[in-house]
């Protein structure tokens, strides 16, 4: 899969990224202003761009968690068996919760997390993910926030990898193949 040409075209600036989580962050503040303590899931490994963004915008009580999943591996194609890779390390019941992911593709995925988490008896739990595509909806399942929603293009940049490649970029870019 790596070997083909290919040429990334910005889709998404660093710029509307930031402007972006500050306005997204306002409306978390405003859910969960009462809380003691926020207990941020990121979903490993696309989503460490945006959490670690997400929670120095954020001014809650934070503790950071991370949760491993996956559909894809290195295909362009989600495989909509979800596999948990890494679970968390700390215990989420009678606790406030944010699951954070990169991108809603089919849904199979972060349905499947919430699903999981909420069997562990969160206080509140709320999911946000910084790109959604929601022409490839497969379950009934949306994020209670989005960041973008995009067209149904393979992006990468800004945490989100093809094949463990473009994570770096500080912007979302469209993958055009050239081959």
């Amino acid at each position: 899969m790596t070997d083909r040409a290919y040429v990334i075209d910005t889709m998404i600036s660093a710029k509307a990224i930031a402007a972006r989580i500050e306005e997204l962050c306002h409306e978390i503040k405003r859910e969960f202003g009462d809380t003691d303590k926020l207990v941020v899931v990121g979903l490993l490994r696309g989503s460490f761009v945006f959490i670690a963004d997400l929670v120095r915008e954020l001014d809650l009580p934070i503790e950071v968690d991370f949760l491993e999943a996956s559909s894809y591996g290195d295909a362009m194609e989600s495989s909509r068996e979800v596999r948990i890779l890494k679970d968390l390390r700390g215990a989420i019941e009678g606790r406030d919760v944010l699951v954070v992911e990169d991108i809603v593709d089919t849904g199979h995925t972060l349905s499947h997390v919430v699903r999981l988490l909420l069997s562990r008896a969160p206080k509140r739990l709320k999911s946000i993910a910084l790109l959604d595509k929601p022409s490839r909806r497969e379950v009934d399942f949306a994020a209670d926030w989005i960041g973008f929603a995009i067209p149904d293009e393979f992006v990468v940049g800004y945490g989100i990898d093809f094949a463990q490649r473009n994570r770096n970029l500080p912007y979302i870019g469209k993958v055009r193949f050239t081959d």
